[in-house]
């Protein structure tokens, strides 16, 4: 085919948001019921076409994050995650979607809003054990999200903006149960975070205890990146997951 009769294929860019927070000690993600077809009625993750060809891509991920969800999009820091484009994946036609990825401690209830029915946090071992009805690609996309959050947490202090000013080292254990899904050994992850220079820093205090000796309280040092980091064990998945 020439030049002059070749016809650029219709493709549609979208967006796609997963966001990440900590829930009563467990992984929660960010996910609308779609109020529209395709896939009325189904769960997906807040998101949607760019508005305009002048629109730019990351601002199109805040809008549709705030139009859906009304969460706070200044008080998160999106990363991309990934380009989804597979052929098929949208009855609508071709369409390639950037996703964006937020894990935040603290986030608030999301209110439902524009083509949205509902919008709430869900489990994420009830998401990627495929329990609830996702649209789309969204659950590939979502477990896509999870790993990615669950290497910040191997190579970055992430962990510690879920503990409060002050936390004693089961509070930070239980955010890497949460995030990575299985258990962990309370002694090896104390060694483990005891190597990290710069990790977390003695408070000074203890939290008393209803029995035995009082915990001894920390606080978030200043290293932001983790050396050595913290691999995740291999183990098999816990009941948390």
């Amino acid at each position: 085919m020439t030049e002059d009769h070749w016809v650029p294929p219709v493709v549609l860019l979208a967006v796609d948001l997963v966001i990440l927070t900590l829930r009563q000690s467990r992984l929660h993600v960010l996910l609308i019921e779609r109020g529209i077809e395709p896939h009325k009625g189904a769960l997906a993750l807040p998101g949607g076409f760019l508005q305009h060809a002048e629109e730019d891509i990351i601002a199109a991920a805040h809008r549709e994050l705030s139009e859906e969800a009304h969460l706070d999009v200044e008080s998160l820091s999106l990363e991309q995650l990934g380009v989804y484009g597979d052929p098929g994946r949208d009855p609508r036609g071709r369409v390639v979607s950037v996703a964006y990825l937020a894990i935040a401690p603290r986030l608030p209830e999301p209110i439902a809003g524009t083509d949205a029915a509902d919008a709430a946090w869900q489990p994420i071992e009830r998401v990627l054990s495929g329990d609830l009805d996702l649209a789309f690609d969204h659950r590939r996309i979502i477990t896509d999200g999870v790993e990615r959050a669950r290497v910040k947490l191997e190579h970055s202090s992430l962990a510690t903006a879920f503990c409060g000013p002050t936390f004693t080292i089961t509070d930070l254990q239980d955010v890497y149960e949460a995030v990575w899904g299985i258990s962990l050994d309370p002694r090896n992850f104390y060694r483990k975070v005891q190597k990290t220079e710069g990790f977390i820093l003695p408070a000074g205090t203890a939290r008393k205890a209803t029995t035995g000796r009082p915990a001894r309280l920390f606080r978030a040092g200043p290293c932001t990146v983790l050396y050595p980091p913290m691999v995740r064990p291999a183990a098999s998945p816990s009941a948390k997951e």
